[in-house]
Parts: C-alpha cells; sequence; structure tokens
C-alpha cells in the first residue's frame, strides 16, 4: 500500500477528504509527528525513512531538494506537487486513482505534478 505524508503547509481539506472517501488510507501529517518548520531536506530524509511519498503544493524548492537526494543516490520515495488551482474534488480523485492502482515503488526517485490532465 502506498504510504503519505502531508507537508505542513499542504491543503487539509485534501487529507481530510482522502480519509472520508478512503478511511484505510494510510496518511500523516507533518506537524503530527513533531516536524513543524524543519525545512526541506529534513522531511525528505523523514519521508525517506519512513518511506512515505511526500504530498505537497510546494514547486519552488521541494523539486530541487528530492532531485538533489536522487542525485546524490539517497532514497527517495516520491513527491506529488499538488497545484492550488484546481477543485479540491479533481485532486482528490487522482489521488484516489494513484493510490488504488499503483505501488509505492512505482513513484521511487520521482517528483510527479498533479492534476493527471487538464480539469475544466
Amino acid at each position: 500500500m502506498i504510504r503519505l505524508a502531508a507537508d505542513e503547509n499542504f491543503n487539509n481539506h485534501v487529507v481530510r477528504g482522502l480519509l472520508l472517501r478512503k478511511p484505510d488510507i494510510d496518511i500523516i501529517c507533518i506537524q503530527d509527528v513533531g516536524l513543524s518548520g524543519k525545512d526541506d531536506p529534513t522531511i525528505l530524509e523523514w519521508a525517506a525513512r519512513e518511506k512515505r511519498i511526500l504530498l505537497t503544493h510546494d514547486v519552488e524548492t521541494i523539486t530541487y531538494f528530492a532531485y538533489d537526494r536522487v542525485r546524490a543516490g539517497l532514497a527517495m520515495p516520491g513527491v506529488f506537487i499538488l497545484s492550488q488551482n484546481i477543485a479540491i474534488s479533481h485532486i482528490i480523485e487522482d489521488l484516489l486513482l494513484i493510490i488504488e492502482c499503483s505501488k509505492a515503488n512505482e513513484w521511487e526517485n520521482q517528483v510527479f505534478f498533479l492534476p493527471l490532465k487538464n480539469k475544466a
């Protein structure tokens, strides 16, 4: 099963929506594990240790640090960067599709941008 971690600034409405639709989803918020205010490399290191794909809206810095880990040969279970300009329901649908139809190791060393397709 895919394990997820939502970063500190991730939209909690998405987290709640995922849990309402799929209560057994394995998702945790960074602030719930004492990592509030930590820098991106620390968050990515923790996600790697926990084998959790990171959910974020941060396209500015997390991408650089994620690929930096890949270049250094460090574990990087994956990062999903979700647009804030798309309806929450579409983000939830995309994430549920990914969770149901893929395996965690398919996302290793990847930074993946959502939505899956342009939605009106």
